[in-house]
């Protein structure tokens, strides 16, 4: 079957070309969550010997720096616990016991998942997805480092006490909720704004 050169230059031209897609403030929940999780987690700056040591176990070159889950170059450190989990803290907090140099890629693809069955798995941008040579020496040096210092790990409710615990979290949910009666309004002006622009397109989508 010959394929004319219109639909040829339709196939080329529709794979080249993407449409972002529209943005929905109800998706950003879990950065709510995150958000409301991260505002009270203690950070504790380590000492110079403590990062020292860390990329030591790590067996890194503190004047080069690299990614502990692939080997790109270190762009922030990322939490090897999550500190999140079901939209809840997991007690973890920011200390040098919980953090190892990362790339964006790979922190923003590990999420809160737990770093061995990310890296082990085919997810996007993970270790194995990307399939990395040396995902089991790097995993070996994790769990060294995992081994070297228990990490502190706190109970949020217990300290802060159950009545203002709950508060904390009914401002999120409210939060959340507003959220979506925000997407509802901006979904009702974006019909409008698209009604303006081509009116008879817009009528057919309703």
């Amino acid at each position: 079957m010959t394929i004319s050169a219109e639909d040829l230059r339709r196939d080329v031209l529709t794979a080249a070309f993407r449409m972002p897609s529209v943005q929905s403030m109800v998706g950003r929940k879990s950065s709510i969550t995150n958000a409301f999780v991260s505002a009270i987690i203690p950070l504790i700056p380590p000492s110079l010997d403590e990062i020292e040591y860390a990329l030591a176990v790590l067996k890194m070159d503190p004047r080069d720096v690299r990614c502990a889950y692939c080997g790109n170059l270190c762009t922030e450190w990322d939490h090897l616990r999550p500190l999140v989990i079901k939209r809840r803290p997991t007690g973890y907090i920011s200390e040098i016991a919980n953090l190892v140099p990362a790339c964006g890629k790979c922190n923003q693809s590990k999420g809160n998942k737990q770093w061995r069955d990310w890296m082990l798995s085919n997810a996007k941008h993970s270790p194995t997805g990307r399939k990395l040579a040396d995902v089991t020496a790097r995993s070996e040096r994790l769990a060294s480092f995992e081994k070297w210092r228990t990490p502190t790990r706190v109970d949020f409710e217990a300290i802060i006490g159950c009545d203002k615990w709950e508060q904390y979290w009914r401002l999120c949910e409210d939060v959340v909720a507003e959220l979506h009666r925000s997407q509802e309004v901006a979904d009702q002006l974006r019909i409008l704004v698209l009604e303006a622009l081509n009116p008879s397109a817009a009528g057919s989508r309703r």
